[in-house]
């Protein structure tokens, strides 16, 4: 049989399903890849301690990386929340001993509320040791102001120059989503000498828990399928905007993007894209 491809994600696990571990394995099975996974932090609030994030041994998470390693082998590797200075430092360690050749970094900071999910001593290690070693970094508009030392961005212009600009940190391919914009949702490919954009229509609803989460692990998906990276967040755009088109939630509070839509609707939204040399 042909196996598929294997991608691993290191990152929190989200007990309401709609985020971190649980949203990448969910679109690795839609996009046919083989997901495994390393649980960095268990995320879940406790009712009577309000405590939020449980993070996971480092013995714990380097056992679950070797097992996968052993077990498996990967083809791409996706790393979501790491949550601490030192889960960071080996993560990084643990790459470069792995030799990846498609390494996706979502740098991971805030929840969709705000709740904070990245300690203020890990953006330094993030910056120097992790995105380094990334064939692309993903981060929304909060996430590259935040590393960009809380630089204001609002308008398509200013991703372009964040893009720019965080591509000296040492990535490969820089990915600034435009999420917060008003008007279409406008994502900035860069890549040292050509900007891209990936326009899709902005859908009106709250629910998009997640989005982040698979938007970067559709990306891991098509690139450890031999996708090109332009062609890999063509794709990834479009399946994150089906998702997040029939988007739902169970309670009051904010829901998922729905991981079968794609597959269910038999959509696929065509990505409007426009290319400059700087």
């Amino acid at each position: 049989m042909n196996k598929p491809s294997r991608v691993l994600t290191i990152a929190g696990s989200a007990a309401g399903g709609s985020a971190g571990i649980q949203a990448d394995l969910k679109t690795f099975q839609e996009l046919d890849v083989y997901g495994m996974s390393v649980v960095t932090a268990i995320v879940g609030r406790h009712p009577q301690t309000g405590k939020n994030v449980h993070p996971q041994t480092m013995e714990a998470i380097e056992a679950q990386f070797a097992t996968a390693q052993a077990q498996v082998g990967f083809d791409a590797l996706k790393t979501g929340m790491l949550f601490s200075k030192e889960v960071i430092e080996r993560t990084a360690e643990l790459i470069e001993s792995a030799e990846i050749d498609h390494v996706i970094v979502d740098p991971v900071m805030v929840g969709k509320l705000d709740s904070k999910l990245l300690k203020d001593d890990a953006i330094h290690a993030l910056k120097e040791k992790l995105i380094p070693l990334s064939t692309v970094i993903t981060p929304n508009m909060t996430e590259a102001s935040i590393l960009l030392d809380d630089r204001p961005l609002q308008t398509v212009a200013d991703l372009k120059q964040a893009a720019i600009d965080l591509h000296e940190l040492g990535a490969e391919y820089v990915l600034v989503k435009g999420g917060r914009l008003k008007g279409p949702a406008v994502d900035v490919l860069y890549e040292g000498t050509a900007i891209t954009t990936f326009e899709a229509p902005r859908i009106d609803t709250v629910n998009t828990s997640g989005a982040g989460c698979t938007y970067s692990a559709a990306i891991a998906a098509y690139l450890a399928k031999g996708k090109s990276i332009h062609d890999a967040v063509l794709l990834a755009k479009s399946f994150i905007t089906t998702a997040i088109e029939h988007s739902f939630t169970y309670t009051d509070q904010v829901g998922p993007t729905y991981h079968a839509a794609e597959r269910k609707y038999g959509e696929a939204y065509r990505i409007k894209e426009q290319t400059e040399t700087i």
